[in-house]
């Protein structure tokens, strides 16, 4: 992400802060609409939609597929200090974050099949109906994918395990979005989500741990071969010293 698009997005971030602060924002109330909220901060609507999607991937926002996008109920804090932990958790590994995430998803997956309450099941419900919708529309999936993710963490009824979660979520929604155009396989997503939904709907907390890493498995897969034709689009052409029908001289062989 450049600087520019870096800056946009802090802006969204930064205007919203204020105004839940300020009280101008309540939880459960909806923002304006995207045209009407993008020419009053004097960004283009994809800059807005950029910076509700990191909103929306940190749990401020709740984005509702076809009806809005409102304030969640009891948003987090955004202040500086949580951004200044997901710069730091942007120079993690790709390899090292996986690896945690296995760790620490695939238990709060089992624990979510035990514990997880009817209105968690039911938003759970709800992302994966919206990941559904959004397989042709990667930066719109991303989102309830994210979501799908943190809303895991907070039915697994144990708020130290979840806030662990929350800036780990973030974190990967902001590396992810940077090479989710770039997927190729969002149906066979959203498939395996669904699964994870349906052994956490059916309390099988065996099963649901053996999906959310089975699924993690195939994310890390998936995101180094997103990068990699990322990094492949960037790389200037190779070109030759040497015009065309003239060929390189052959090296001396040195001596040894």
């Amino acid at each position: 992400m450049s600087k520019t698009d870096t800056h946009m997005t802090m802006r969204v971030v930064n205007h919203i802060r204020n105004l839940i602060e300020s009280g101008g924002l309540q939880p459960g109330d909806r923002i304006p609409p995207e045209r009407e909220f993008a020419r009053k901060l004097r960004i283009s609507r994809a800059s807005l939609r950029t910076g509700i999607g990191y909103l929306a991937a940190m749990g401020v926002m709740n984005v509702r597929h076809g009806v809005g996008t409102f304030v969640a109920d009891g948003p987090p804090e955004i202040g500086k200090s949580s951004l200044s932990l997901l710069g730091a958790l942007h120079g993690f590994q790709s390899w090292q974050m996986f690896e945690a995430r296995i760790i620490l998803e695939s238990s709060l997956a089992a624990l979510a099949a035990e514990r997880g309450e009817e209105r968690e099941l039911a938003a759970l419900a709800e992302e994966v109906a919206e990941m559904d919708a959004t397989c042709d529309d990667p930066s719109e999936y991303l989102i309830h994918d994210v979501l799908f993710h943190r809303i895991t963490a907070h039915a697994s009824d144990n708020p130290i395990l979840a806030a662990l979660m929350d800036p780990v979520v973030a974190a990967l929604y902001e590396a992810r979005r940077q090479t989710v155009e770039r997927t190729s396989n969002l149906k066979e997503s959203a498939d395996i989500h669904r699964e994870i939904y349906r052994a956490i709907r059916c309390r099988n907390p065996a099963r649901a741990r053996e999906l959310m890493e089975q699924h993690l498995k195939a994310a890390q897969v998936a995101q180094q071969s997103e990068s990699n034709a990322a990094s492949e689009a960037h790389r200037p052409p190779a070109t030759s010293r040497f015009p065309a029908g003239k060929r390189e001289p052959a090296r001396r062989r040195l001596a040894g």
